[in-house]
């Protein structure tokens, strides 16, 4: 049986997806969405986060839009938190964390921006009040700020007051940069975002990681030259870590086919690359991080010659694994990928779906015990989004639009596939 075209499958997948939404709920808190332990309480310790009350945000939207009940107040929560104590209402944009009694950390983080970004279009697609104007304003904030006109690519972070720029541009921002304007490009109708998007990909993948094989740069110095030593003392960052991050790469892959897709729904015809690339990408995450210390689960980094450095299994690695399977299924029609899915969510159900305390554990170590070297907890649900919605929906629209123009379970994999025809193996 093929899992991805099997109803019975879709329906597994929705009873997790209830699951893991049931297990989010608890994160909501007067601040905004508060980061879950590993039993799903909100650690009081720790300031409510702009980048995960945006996160929450986009997931109950999506929520909505599959019609769960009590999502549209959670929907509403988020969208109060953005337009409140996170907003900065002297300088704009918005605080990257506060807490019960105000501003904990005013700096400007373009990682979270472009959170409040998906959160904004995700809510606006479900038809939450207070979205568009939410989304027009991010938005704003986003080109006057985030986006570089002389360098046609994403700014890193500001300072409270937006008048120091950090000298560091990310691949990680401009990823999520690429996430966000699909869904604003969506949802606005402003095909401005979409090709920023393709911009973005070209330079990070098309010239930078294709030439490495396929090992994505995660770091650049203003000028747009690698890093390749950023943080080798510090190997483990959660969100700089030293080297390539493999679940980047997967994601990438999957992000490079809803761009491809979303251009093809124009009627227009894609740049070869992106399918190219989107195998490539795979089959390097493949080669260079799945069980390559001889135990089952992908490790969260490796250096420049593909040798493991942070063997960590990370929950939200393999999750962007499955998610770029089943985007490269669907592009291609090759069963191999399929395959891959399948050995993938084994490996989830075997070691890190937690039906004890809720949710997934968030990191495993080489051995696939519970750990917490990188992470602590279970922060959020957002990238779990990525192997329980997204293969039941057709590469574009993005989620949300998808979802409220009721795309959800139609036969899109075989219908992509004999369209684009062309198989290929994700093996090196």
């Amino acid at each position: 049986m093929n899992w991805l075209n099997a109803p019975s499958h879709a329906r597994w997948l929705e009873a997790e997806t209830d699951r893991t939404f049931d297990f989010g709920r608890a994160a909501a808190i007067p601040t905004g969405f508060g980061w879950l332990d590993n039993t799903g309480h909100v650690r009081e310790e720790v300031p409510t986060q702009l980048w995960i009350t945006s996160r929450m945000t986009h997931v109950y939207a999506l929520a909505s839009l599959m019609g769960r009940p009590g999502s549209d107040t959670l929907v509403d929560h988020g969208l109060a938190a953005l337009a409140g104590g996170f907003r900065d209402k002297v300088n704009g944009g918005w605080y990257a964390a506060i807490d019960g009694g105000g501003v904990v950390d005013a700096t400007k983080a373009g990682y979270a921006h472009f959170f409040v970004v998906l959160g904004a279009a995700s809510a606006t697609a479900a038809g939450r009040p207070g979205a568009r104007e939410l989304l027009t304003e991010a938005l704003r904030i986003s080109e006057k700020y985030f986006w570089s006109e002389s360098e046609q690519m994403c700014r890193e972070s500001w300072d409270e007051a937006f008048t120091e720029t950090e000298a560091y541009r990310g691949g990680n921002v401009n990823m999520h940069a690429v996430e966000a304007y699909l869904a604003a490009a969506d949802v606005t109708g402003d095909r401005i975002w979409l090709d920023r998007a393709v911009r973005i990909a070209e330079v990070i993948i098309h010239t930078f990681a294709r030439n490495n094989s396929y090992r994505v740069n995660e770091h650049f110095d203003e000028n747009w030259k690698p890093l390749p030593d950023y943080n080798r003392d510090n190997p483990a960052h959660r969100f700089r870590a030293f080297g390539g991050t493999p679940g980047h790469w997967t994601e990438w892959a999957r992000l490079l086919l809803h761009l491809r897709a979303a251009l093809e729904a124009r009627g227009e015809t894609a740049p070869l690359w992106m399918l190219d690339d989107a195998k490539g990408l795979f089959a390097a995450a493949v080669r260079d991080a799945w069980s390559p210390d001889g135990s089952e689960g992908f490790v969260y980094s490796v250096d420049w010659d593909g040798i493991p450095v942070v063997s960590e299994r990370i929950r939200w690695v393999v999750v962007e694994a499955m998610g770029g399977a089943s985007a490269l299924y669907a592009a291609t029609g090759d069963t191999s990928y399929e395959d891959w899915y399948r050995k993938f969510w084994d490996y989830a159900r075997n070691y890190l779906m937690d039906f004890d305390g809720g949710s997934w554990w968030q990191e495993l170590d080489k051995n696939n015990v519970v750990s917490q070297e990188v992470w602590d907890g279970k922060p959020d649900i957002y990238h779990l989004m990525h192997c329980l919605i997204v293969p039941r929906l057709p590469l574009a629209p993005a989620m949300a639009p998808a979802l409220a123009a009721g795309l959800l379970d139609q036969p899109t994999h075989r219908q992509t596939a004999s369209r684009s025809g062309d198989g290929g193996s994700p093996h090196a």
